[in-house]
């Protein structure tokens, strides 16, 4: 069984065309996890417009935050926790999934716990800006090379039951749970990268959180950030 995981928030612009292009690709046994963290607009009436019964939504509850990106992390958290998946994905609400991602990351699973794609980056029109995003942020192995700079999006990530199980509770604060997801799996288990871009990943005024193409953050906002992510990791991962 797979789930995929969307974590929503006021995104009833593009969560139609996500869905549309994720929904195909599964079988009548699998499940879409909608976690939506208290929209305004009209997300929810999208997507129950839809009348897939694979399809679950659930509320995000307000949680205390240290960063934006928890933001998003205690979302993707509560998405998570309600998937029955063997294999799950993450997915933004307002990208787009290529026609033959699920096969082919799901056929890279059968030997590998975590598989990462590449992705187009595109503006809003889903214009492609970049051909490859790994052409942006270099692949990685290792725990330190991703401390100090991470690849990883979790919209383009897929992986067994098993790293998810090993990954919660998520790290509280400072800790996207694509990069905890990541690290985890390296540590424990094993990640391998699907070089071919299997979605869109569109950039656009309203995204929720950076991307690799523009990241205009502070030192000491990095510099709490990554003492955050340091504890997570040595107190996680190493002293356990």
């Amino acid at each position: 069984m797979i789930s995929v995981c969307i974590a929503t928030y006021n995104g009833e612009k593009y969560i139609k065309e996500q869905l549309l292009s994720i929904l195909p690709q599964l079988s009548e046994n699998d499940e879409v996890i909608v976690s939506d963290d208290n929209s305004c607009d009209k997300t929810i009436d999208v997507i129950n417009s839809l009348c897939d019964k694979r399809i679950k939504i659930y509320t995000h509850g307000k949680e205390p935050y240290k960063f934006l990106i928890d933001k998003s992390t205690h979302n993707f958290a509560n998405a998570l926790k309600y998937a029955k998946g063997d294999i799950i994905f993450l997915s933004d609400q307002d990208d787009k999934w290529a026609a033959n991602k699920v096969n082919l990351m799901v056929n890279q699973l059968r030997s590998h716990y975590m598989v990462v794609s590449d992705c187009y980056v595109t503006d809003a029109q889903l214009n492609i800006i970049k051909e490859s995003y790994f052409s942006i942020r270099k692949r990685t192995y290792g725990i330190w090379d991703t401390f100090w700079k991470s690849p990883f999006l979790g919209s383009c990530m897929a992986f067994r039951r098993e790293v998810l199980e090993a990954a919660v509770p998520f790290p509280k604060y400072g800790v996207g749970h694509d990069l905890w997801l990541a690290l985890v799996s390296i540590k424990k288990f094993d990640l391998a990268y699907v070089t071919k871009p299997l979605s869109y990943y569109r950039r656009h005024k309203d995204t929720v959180t950076i991307s690799g193409l523009a990241n205009n953050t502070t030192f000491l906002f990095k510099l709490r950030y990554r003492i955050f992510l340091l504890k997570a990791i040595l107190f996680r991962l190493y002293i356990v």
